[in-house]
């Protein structure tokens, strides 16, 4: 019989539709391997065709392997001033923010799943040094951190690359996270990630991998097949380095991407980052957190109509999956 589970962090419900109940292979998902390269603004040669870089990470001899850009087409823009305005009963600002591109790479075919740990590494230290930098703009709420992979998931460049969008406001998604956060903590003087990861931990059906300091799972309440998120098992309320390091982070991340590739050959996916807005970084009740998500099946009329997830493979069978695959 399908089940339907409740999200602990947001309240959100989801149908588990064990009978369709999907595996690895039932999936069809277009496959975005890398193909022969024709121009890519985002190659080495090709530099004077994006806008000024913000940051670089270069060795001795000057080749840089990662860049940090504004987008060519930004969804909003860092000059002008903050104004908000309303019109009758509606409220409306100025499209005040910044919109910047994470070139991870020089090379057209390899990916955050196939190139050296430490470019993942530093990769997240990009992230990093990115939300701290944009923190001083007073305009500025929230940076969201975001990478879509092949075309599917909304890449319009196949060079592998993750953008971040820094807001005047607190997107609502992660408003209803820090609100139900909130709330869970003034009941419990709990963290409820930290309550989730116990539990996991003690039940171990969804666990998909851990290290030292950091643990995946296939969350309790899906909203899609394998979705993954990924957290730092002490309490932290926003992302930062811990021990000046990203290297245990680095190292789960490629290896969910690894099994992913492998397990349901090379899926488009979106990941986003959710931390602290700047305005209460350091807190006691959110805690960071990584949501991966492969674009393996459609949002269709039900599903905007009622707001309810429907989802054909249980997290504890796709953790199962996850743990089974050798890389």
């Amino acid at each position: 019989m399908p089940e339907l589970r409740k999200d602990p962090v947001v309240g959100r419900w989801v149908i588990i539709s064990i009978e369709r109940g999907k595996r690895p292979s039932d999936y069809a998902s277009p496959s975005h391997k890398r193909r022969v390269a024709g121009f890519c603004p985002f190659c080495p040669g090709n530099e004077y065709t994006t806008p000024d870089e913000i940051i670089s990470f270069r060795d001795d001899s000057g080749n840089w392997s990662l860049r940090v850009v504004p987008n060519k087409f930004p969804a909003l823009q860092i000059d002008g001033q903050l104004e908000k305005l309303g019109e009758g009963i509606y409220d409306k600002m100025s499209g005040i923010g910044a919109h910047e591109v994470i070139i991870e790479t020089p090379d057209h075919f390899s990916s955050l799943s196939t190139m050296p740990r430490k470019g993942v590494e530093d990769v997240l230290w990009a992230y990093y040094k990115r939300i701290k930098d944009l923190k001083n703009d007073k305009r500025l709420k929230y940076v969201l951190v975001f990478k879509n992979e092949g075309e599917a998931a909304g890449a319009s460049l196949e060079h592998t690359h993750s953008q971040l969008i820094a807001l005047p406001i607190i997107p609502k998604l992660v408003r209803e996270e820090i609100n139900s956060a909130r709330n869970y903590y003034e009941m419990k003087e709990r963290c409820i990630f930290c309550d989730i990861i116990q539990q996991e931990l003690e039940d171990g059906r969804r666990i998909i991998c851990e290290n030292e300091l950091y643990l995946a799972i296939a969350p309790y309440a899906p909203r899609a097949p394998f979705e993954t998120w990924i957290l730092p098992k002490s309490h932290q309320s926003h992302f930062c380095p811990p021990d000046n390091s990203f290297g245990l982070l680095a190292e789960i991340l490629q290896r969910i991407l690894k099994q992913i590739d492998k397990l349901l050959d090379i899926p488009p996916y979106n990941y986003i980052l959710h931390t602290s807005p700047f305005s209460d970084e350091n807190n006691e009740y959110y805690h960071w957190h990584i949501e991966f998500v492969p674009k393996l099946t459609k949002i269709a009329g039900f599903e905007w109509g009622s707001g309810f997830y429907i989802n054909p493979t249980p997290p504890e069978e796709a953790a199962r999956y996850m743990r089974e695959v050798e890389i």
